[in-house]
Order: structure tokens, then C-alpha cells, then sequence
């Protein structure tokens, strides 16, 4: 089951919250060679899903998570940037995009027939980290990071959607820094300078380690491919909580991972 801003259960709603399921209320207009900022995004959360990776019990408890899914929807400010960019010049193991170099033989081989990329940071807002930091519940703060992750996954996704509906884009994969050891952390650093003003834009900065803030937000670039893509295809790690797709040792040695 998956739902719009009222977080539906079995027909029975939830006080506060009105449905939208106009995914275009966001977009605007756009100049395709210009940064873009999605504001507000609304917030798609696959309820069932959720309930069930939390290994969440019927009645109270149920109706606890509920509850603390409309709390946590209410503080919620979900936002996108992303901008059209083209790449400039490719190397064996690297590639320049706009005058900003990157440093990855996974993401150069996916960009070997690309010219244009969108590189994108996506965000929820300081809202359900605070409700996490004032809450002396050690249940519940695992709930609300769960519903965190759930909301910004599902703000990527409608990136995403906006990108593929607009430019007309069949297929579309993403790579952040840090997803694999190919394109590490460090790599935040270029992407936020290719975004410019990331902060002013959507409110986001990185620490001193390269993590960013607010928590719940994530980054990376989408283009475009023909075979679906996940960074989670060439890593090893066996014991991933956040693991989308199966261990490929064969693509592993194909992209020098």
C-alpha cells in the first residue's frame, strides 16, 4: 500500500493531513541548461512496507507508529535540487563534468555514452531528527529513523519521476559519494560545488567528516541507462541493512569494483 501525505491504513484516516496526489504541484517551470529547486515535494511513504521491516505488531503498537508517522509528517519540509549538467571530457578513471572533476571507474564506465547527467541533493528537513533528540524513548526513536529514511528514499524516487517525465527519460540510475569505495566521500566535496549554493537552496551543508545536514537528506547524480542500476550490485558487504540489490561478483569485475 502506498500513500500520499495522510498515510492511509485500511480506509481509516488519519486526522491533519489531506491527500495529494498531484506529482507535478511541485515542479514549476524550468530553464533545462539551469539549477532547479523542487519545494515543497510531497511525501510518498509505502506504509505496509515500513510496517513490516519494523517487525511492527498489530493493535497498539500499530497505532503508536501511526501516530508517530503523523508527528513526524507534520515537521517534515521535503525539497530537491538538481541541475542539468553536461560532462566536459572523460578519462580512463575519472570524468569532468562542467569544469568539476570526478574520480570514479564506476561512475566513468556508466558515462561512457552519456553526455548529460543531473546531479541532485535531496532533503526532508531537521523536523524528525528533533522530534528524534527530544524523545527519551529508545523504541521510538528507532521508529522515527526509520520513517526518516523511508520519507527521503521516497523524495529521491519523486526526483527521480519529475526527471524522467520531463526530459523523457526511460531509464534513470543514481550514485552517491560513499556508496562504494570506487566513489568515496571525499567526492561530496565536487558534487556540492557543481550544485553551487546547495545550503540557500535547500538548507543542506557538510560536516567536517563530509556527512551531510540535515541528516535525513541524501546526494548523488542520475543519468541515464538502459539496464537498471544499484551502487549495491558491486559491493561485497553481506550484513547491509540499506542493501537493494544482490552481490554481482561477474558486474563487480567488469566495472573494476
Amino acid at each position: 500500500m502506498v500513500l500520499y501525505c495522510d498515510y492511509r491504513l485500511d480506509r481509516k484516516e488519519l486526522p491533519g493531513i489531506s491527500v495529494n496526489d498531484n506529482l507535478n504541484e511541485s515542479e514549476g517551470t524550468c530553464d533545462p541548461m539551469s539549477m532547479e529547486i523542487l519545494n515543497p515535494i510531497p511525501v510518498q511513504i509505502d506504509l505496509r512496507s515500513l510496517i513490516k521491516s519494523a517487525h511492527i505488531p498489530e493493535g497498539e503498537e500499530e497505532k503508536r507508529f501511526l501516530s508517530l508517522i503523523e508527528a513526524a509528517h507534520s515537521v517534515m519540509t521535503a525539497k530537491a535540487i538538481y541541475k542539468v549538467s553536461y560532462i566536459d571530457s572523460k578519462a580512463d578513471d575519472s570524468v569532468m563534468i562542467e569544469g568539476v572533476p570526478f574520480r570514479s571507474k564506476v561512475l566513468r564506465k556508466h558515462f561512457d555514452k552519456v553526455e548529460r547527467v543531473f546531479p541532485y541533493v535531496v532533503t526532508i528537513g531537521t523536523g524528525v531528527e528533533d522530534l528524534e533528540k527530544a524523545s527519551g524513548d529508545l523504541l521510538e526513536k528507532y521508529y522515527l529513523d526509520l520513517i526518516g529514511n523511508a520519507a527521503v528514499v521516497n523524495v529521491r524516487e519523486h526526483l527521480k519521476k519529475c526527471l524522467a517525465r520531463r526530459y523523457a527519460l526511460e531509464g534513470l540510475s543514481y550514485m552517491g559519494p560513499g556508496q562504494l569505495k570506487d566513489w568515496p566521500l571525499e567526492e561530496q566535496r565536487p558534487l556540492f560545488a557543481l550544485l553551487s549554493d546547495v545550503k540557500s537552496a535547500v538548507g543542506v551543508t557538510l560536516s567536517d567528516s563530509l556527512l551531510m545536514i540535515p541528516r535525513k537528506s541524501l546526494s548523488g547524480i542520475y543519468f541515464p541507462t538502459e539496464i537498471p542500476f544499484m551502487a549495491c550490485q558491486l559491493c561485497p558487504k553481506e550484513s547491509c541493512p540499506s542493501r537493494k540489490a544482490r552481490y554481482d561478483a561477474k558486474l563487480a569485475k567488469e566495472y573494476g569494483a
